[in-house]
This record gives structure tokens, C-alpha cells and sequence, in this order.
């Protein structure tokens, strides 16, 4: 075994390095003080959300809210003896203080109710600041603290106001914030300071587009967080792939965005143009009847014109008939996907009217295909080339888009593991014999952990390998099969039956069967089977998105003995209905694991009005018999090494094998 002299001996070019940063053994050694200290503080909180589905007002209260946990430090510092009204106004006033405090201001009678009201709110505001921070230190809450104004929310956020020696001086900073008109600022400040130290990490199990009407606006709010990380789900991948230029992810978006009306998001906050595509829709199937094609509104975000439903209609089925034929080639250019099967322009017999769907023949609802050719159904035609050509330019120049998509690419994963709990959307591939599903592509095997890092892997060539590359291609259609294909880890299900639910009335071949891993993840020994593929110990967590959780007919999100969390409790309005809920949200704190189960977001309107909140029900799923700390997180084995590097440094300062370059206090 080597001795610590000789690892110095070994590691002295790094630690010649490492003395840029420190460069006297005054300097290593206070880092070194600082740094286990840090140690010793409480783990941060983290936060679990999944399946947000462009559902911004929610998600943006979830945010606001800390998902409850900023109106129970209201309570807490508050206590019964301040109404609830009060309590309540507290709690929205944080939320959404640009929009609450005029509000709250206007109520006041005079210039001295008002300042009554500002000295009142500041110093309550301070108390809860306060208690949200007791886990961080000094320095972070004082680098989270704006330039303008940081000095002075210092003082206040430290001050110890049963000190009476300073009663005068924390006295006077808050009658001169009054005095100055500083105070609407400062309560602004201290409303973002308490959401920002709530929640030190906000991890999103994926699903952030489609369905509800701004996944930009969600994407916006993510770029600004402080700390965090995604774990992409199909609906990410595809748009992901339309980014990149895919054609055939292109028209899978926009065929989803037209079937939910959502289409103004698309033009309006990404600037995709989809003149082309009305004007070729309307040319060959204006006059067809839509009835099938209609999209699901909700009601609560229209009205709806007559002229606006069938514009829709009409590109829906436009873009529908384009990918399917789009599906066809990316079938053809890729047999490791294994879904000959879905080819189903082909499967059309056009004199009869039907279709085969798994070996049956079904009538079709739907017999007007004026664009396609039935000797060659997968050609297109030349009005549908030049669509395609400016879908595909649209998307590509779309600035906010590529921002948001290279955002997934930097802060996403297929998976992604952080004290000690696996996180993924979808499903891990499983035979019905309970073991990890093998597939081959491009000539290897893949299964379990090494088929989900292939899948990162591939899915990133369809954004970033050269231009015009074969690599580049074989990416873009992959991120496609991550959509649908039957043993992508981020769709988990047989086939998606997109095309059946459209073109055949029989609902049995709607089905969309399952990954036998939905069944297997109810036991134990396989969620831990799962957690040792991924190098986790069996008493670690799996978190899971993806499949909503019908908690109305008593399904439980709690899987494998307690193993398994999925955290999909339908966050999509349109879901509200079939799950009984809206949501869930887990966390993760240094004494406990608790879900919280969130109730239907009218809008945040009402919320700033009427002080309305989401109510949630909070469920602990585990309780720590000790409070976890720092250094016994990923965190703090990245602190433990930088620890044990400085001593190092120490010691060759000492042995003079390097030479302090910084005169400091003689004491060190």
C-alpha cells in the first residue's frame, strides 16, 4: 500500500494545479474548514415531477408553491393566531407577488395604513425567509441574493431581533426601505428568495410537451431554475427529433399538436409556419367530411368557431396522411425496428374498403386518400414535397425552439441516477419471464442499463452528428422509435395505435398492450433486480413516469414493496377525469419521502383573486431514522474528494514540494 507521502509524490502535477485556487496553506486550509462544515448540514429538499404536458398555469403554481411546502412555513412561522384569510393572502403573495401586491395595496385606507402594512409584510416575509434558509449557509444565501439589494437582506435575514442593542439599528434598515419606496421591490426580492431556497433541486421524470396549450412557457421557467435535471419521455423525443429536422417527427408533433387544437402554440410561440400546409390540406380535403378528425377541446380555453374546428380538422388530417406514408419509409430504412406490421398504407385494400390490422380485416372509416397513389402509397406527391420542405425549414430556424430542444439535450438523459434514487420515464424493457428484454441494433445486443445508455447514446446523433450524415439520419429516426417502438424504454407499450384509433371503429384494436414490466414492477425482488443494474442497493428508489396512476379506482402509486414511485398522476387536464387527480409531486427531504397528491388548478387568475391554492394531500412514504446530511449524498463524495485533495495540498505546501505563492496569516 502506497504511503500518503508517496500518493502526494504521484498526484503533485495536479496539486500544482489545484494551487492556482489555493495558493498558501492559509488559504487550502480554511477551504478545507468550510468544506466540512458544509458536510454537516442537512441534504437539500428535491422535488419529483412528471408528465407536465404544456399544463403551465399548474405547473406553475406547483412551482410557486414549492408543490405546499411554502404555505406550511407559512403556518408554521404565522401560526394559529394569524386567520387563515391572512395566512392564506401570505402564501399568494409569495406565489405571485408582481400580481397579489397591488392588490393587497390598494386595500390599505392611508399612507400610514399602508406603511403599517409594508413594515408588517417585510418583517413576516423575513421570518419565513428565514426559516426556508436555516439549511443553507450564509455564503449561498447571500449569492442567491440580488446585487441591488443583497447586503441589506443579509442583515435582515441574520439579524436577532431579541437582540435589543439592535433594536434601533434592524428598526431603521426596515423604516428606511419604507421611507426610500423601496419596499415593493424588497417584498418582490424576499418572495423570490423564499421559492428559490424551498426547493434546492427539481428533477422532471419527463413529458413536458404536448396536450396542454404551453410547454414553451414550462421550458422557459426550467432554463431559469437554479438546479435542474430531465429525464426525457416521448413526447420530449419527438419534438427533439422535429428540432433536428425530421420530417417524420415533424408531422408526428404537429399530427398530435392539430388533434388537441394546440396548433397557435405552435405558430405563434415558436413561429412555425403552417401556411403551406393549410393551403395544401384545404386543396385536397376541403370538401371531405372531418367528423373523425375534429380535435379535443376544452371548453375551458375556448370558444371555438365553426371556421377554427374545421382549419384544424383539415391540416389534422393533412399531416396524418403525410406521416403515415413518412412511417412507412422509416420502417423500411430501419428492419432492427421491427415493425413491418405498422405499414398500413400498404395494408389497404382500396377496392374493398378495408384494412389488415394483426392478421384481421377491418372496413375503414375513412376511404379519401387523394394524395396517395395506391400502387406506390408511400410516394409523395409534389404539393406534399414542398409542405414537407418548408415544415422541415420552419422548424430548423424556429430560434426559441432550438433553445429549448438544446436545453433537453444538455439537461436530459434517457435516466439519470442521484442519491440513490433511478430515475426514468418510461420502463426498463421486460420479457414475461421477469428478465430484461433483449434486442439487437445496428448488430449488437442491447438489454436492461446498456440498452438505455444505447438509447441516449443513438437518440443525441439525431441532433448533433454532422449534417447530411448517415449517423445523423439513423439518429433522427431513432428518436422517432423512442416514440413509439415497442421496446423503446421511454414508450414501454406494444404499438402505438395511432392509425387504428382513426381509421377502425372495432376499440379492441385500440389496445395497446403493455410492457410485461408494468406487471413485474409490482414485485419487490424485481424493483430490486432493477436497482442493481444500475448499481443501486436494494433499499434505494425507482422514480417513474409515464403511465398515469388511477388513484379513483384505488390504484396506489407505490410499487414493489415500496421500491417503485410513479409519480404520473395525470397532471394533463385531460387526464383529470380518468386518474381522479391532478398530479403528484415527490419529496425528497433530509428527514423524509412524502408524495404529495394535488387536486385540479382552476387558473392563476382565480389563485391571485381569490387566494385559491392547489389543495394537496400529503402521504409520507418514509421517514429517515436520521436526518440525512450532506456528505452523505452525491454531493458530499464530491466534497469528501475535495476534502482529502486539499489536505494533500497542505501537506506538499508543508513539505515544501510546493511553494506558497500568497502571503496569509501567519497562524496557518
Amino acid at each position: 500500500m502506497r504511503t500518503e507521502t508517496e500518493e502526494i509524490r504521484d498526484n503533485l502535477k495536479y496539486l500544482s494545479l489545484l494551487a492556482r485556487d489555493y495558493p498558501s496553506q492559509a488559504a487550502a486550509a480554511s477551504e478545507i474548514i468550510s468544506t466540512q462544515a458544509l458536510l454537516k448540514l442537512p441534504k437539500g429538499t428535491e422535488h419529483f415531477m412528471s408528465d407536465l404536458h404544456g399544463e403551465n398555469e399548474a405547473f406553475v403554481h406547483i412551482l410557486n408553491s414549492a408543490s405546499g411546502v411554502i404555505r406550511e412555513k407559512v403556518d408554521i412561522v404565522l401560526g394559529d393566531t394569524v386567520p387563515e384569510g391572512t395566512r392564506a393572502e401570505l402564501a399568494t403573495l409569495i406565489y405571485y407577488p408582481n400580481e397579489k401586491l397591488p392588490q393587497l395595496k390598494e386595500r390599505c385606507a392611508d399612507e400610514e395604513a399602508l406603511e403599517q402594512w409594508y413594515s408588517e409584510t417585510l418583517l413576516r416575509l423575513i421570518d419565513i425567509c428565514r426559516l426556508v434558509s436555516s439549511k443553507h449557509t450564509r455564503e449561498h444565501v447571500r449569492a442567491c441574493l440580488p446585487s441591488s439589494c443583497g447586503y441589506i437582506l443579509d442583515e435582515l435575514l441574520h439579524a436577532h431581533f431579541e437582540d435589543h442593542d439592535k433594536d434601533l439599528y434592524y428598526g431603521q434598515i426596515v423604516g428606511s426601505i419604507i421611507e426610500n419606496g423601496r419596499a415593493d421591490k424588497f417584498i418582490v426580492r424576499l418572495c423570490e428568495l423564499i421559492k428559490r431556497l424551498a426547493v434546492d433541486k427539481l428533477h422532471i421524470v419527463g413529458d413536458l410537451f404536448d396536450r396542454g396549450p404551453r410547454p414553451d412557457v414550462i421550458l422557459d421557467l426550467l432554463m431559469r431554475h437554479h438546479d435542474v435535471d430531465i429525464q426525457w419521455g416521448n413526447h420530449d423525443v419527438v419534438w427533439m427529433g422535429a428540432a433536428a429536422g425530421s420530417p417524420i417527427c415533424i408531422c408526428t408533433v404537429l399530427k398530435t399538436t392539430l388533434a388537441y387544437h394546440n396548433h397557435g402554440m405552435v405558430e405563434d410561440c415558436y413561429g412555425i409556419n403552417l401556411r403551406h400546409l393549410q393551403r395544401m390540406a384545404e386543396q385536397f380535403y376541403g370538401g371531405d367530411d372531418l367528423t373523425i378528425w375534429m380535435p379535443h377541446t376544452d371548453t375551458a380555453r375556448g370558444p371555438y368557431t365553426p371556421g377554427m374546428l374545421h382549419r384544424c380538422a383539415v391540416m389534422h388530417k393533412a399531416i396524418t396522411i403525410l406521416m403515415l406514408k413518412l412511417e412507412c419509409q422509416v420502417i423500411d430504412r430501419n428492419p432492427d425496428f421491427k415493425m413491418q406490421d405498422r405499414d398500413f398504407l400498404r395494408r389497404i385494400n382500396w377496392e374493398k374498403g378495408t384494412v389488415m390490422v394483426n392478421g384481421r380485416e377491418y372496413p375503414m372509416r375513412d376511404m379519401s386518400f387523394p394524395t396517395v397513389d395506391p400502387a406506390d402509397p408511400t410516394a409523395l406527391n409534389s404539393d406534399e414535397k414542398v409542405v414537407l420542405q418548408k415544415l422541415v425549414q420552419s422548424f430548423r430556424q424556429s430560434e426559441k425552439l432550438q433553445q429549448h430542444v438544446e436545453f433537453l439535450y444538455a439537461k436530459g438523459s434517457v435516466y439519470h441516477i442521484e442519491n440513490g434514487n433511478l430515475l426514468y420515464h418510461g420502463a426498463v424493457p421486460m420479457t414475461k419471464k421477469g428478465t430484461f428484454a433483449v434486442e439487437r441494433f445496428e448488430g449488437h445486443a442491447y438489454s436492461g442499463r446498456a440498452l438505455m445508455d444505447y438509447c441516449d447514446e443513438r437518440a443525441r446523433r439525431g441532433y448533433f452528428a454532422p449534417e447530411g450524415s448517415a449517423a445523423r439520419q439513423s439518429g433522427q429516426d431513432f428518436l422517432w422509435y423512442l416514440w413509439c417502438g415497442k421496446l423503446s424504454p421511454l414508450y414501454g407499450r406494444s404499438a402505438m395505435t395511432t392509425f387504428e384509433r382513426l381509421y377502425v371503429e372495432d376499440a379492441s384494436t385500440h389496445t395497446e398492450v403493455k410492457d410485461p414490466y408494468y406487471t413485474w414492477y409490482n414485485e419487490e425482488a424485481v424493483c430490486r433486480r432493477i436497482l442493481a443494474e444500475f448499481g443501486l442497493p436494494g433499499t434505494s428508489h425507482i422514480v417513474n413516469g409515464h403511465v398515469p396512476v388511477q388513484e379513483k379506482k384505488g390504484e396506489s402509486p407505490i410499487k414493489g414493496g415500496g421500491r417503485l414511485v410513479v409519480i404520473d398522476g395525470g397532471f394533463c387536464r385531460a387526464y383529470h377525469e380518468k386518474t381522479g387527480i391532478a398530479g403528484y409531486t415527490l419529496v425528497y427531504s433530509s428527514r423524509t419521502m412524502s408524495l404529495r397528491t394535488h387536486q385540479p388548478f382552476e387558473s392563476a387568475e382565480k389563485a391571485v383573486n381569490e387566494n385559491l391554492d392547489i389543495l394537496s394531500q400529503k402521504n409520507i412514504l418514509e421517514t429517515e431514522n436520521h436526518r440525512i446530511l450532506v456528505e452523505e449524498t452525491d454531493e458530499g463524495e464530491i466534497l469528501r474528494e475535495k476534502v482529502h485533495d486539499l489536505k494533500q495540498l497542505v501537506r506538499a505546501y508543508q513539505l515544501g514540494w510546493i511553494k506558497e505563492t500568497r502571503c496569509d496569516d501567519s497562524v496557518w
